[in-house]
């Protein structure tokens, strides 16, 4: 079984958890079933979890409610571990290049905490 984890930055804060909060309850409860799936599944359907390609190895958890798009970005930080960076509210087809970098740049941040923290 997976672990998930969400990312919090040096000063404390956590974006997805913040994001999450903001968001009506059904649609939190969908997001924490589909973190459940992708959690518990060995292989887990592309529907609910992709890697995206051009990138630096993130993957998006991907949440459908009715006909709203939700994504949360994140990383494996081994075989077991997924940390999530980001979540936004997909208003296009494709994931907007900004929410891509800015979990390239919290999985730099994550990465370099941690190789300093042992």
């Amino acid at each position: 079984m997976k672990r998930i984890t969400f990312y919090t930055s040096a000063s404390g804060r956590c974006p997805v958890q913040e994001h999450f909060d903001t968001l009506p309850d059904k649609t939190v409860q969908k997001i924490a079933w589909v973190l459940r799936v992708v959690r518990d599944l060995e292989h887990v359907p592309s529907q609910y979890l992709k890697k995206l390609v051009n990138t630096d190895d993130i993957w998006e958890v991907r949440v459908d409610v009715g006909r709203n798009k939700f994504r949360v970005l994140g990383f494996f930080c081994g075989c077991e571990l997924i940390v999530l960076t980001n979540s936004f509210q997909k208003k296009t087809q494709k994931t907007p290049q900004g929410e891509i970098s800015l979990a390239e740049e919290r999985k730099a941040d994550y990465l370099q905490r941690r190789k300093h923290h042992g």
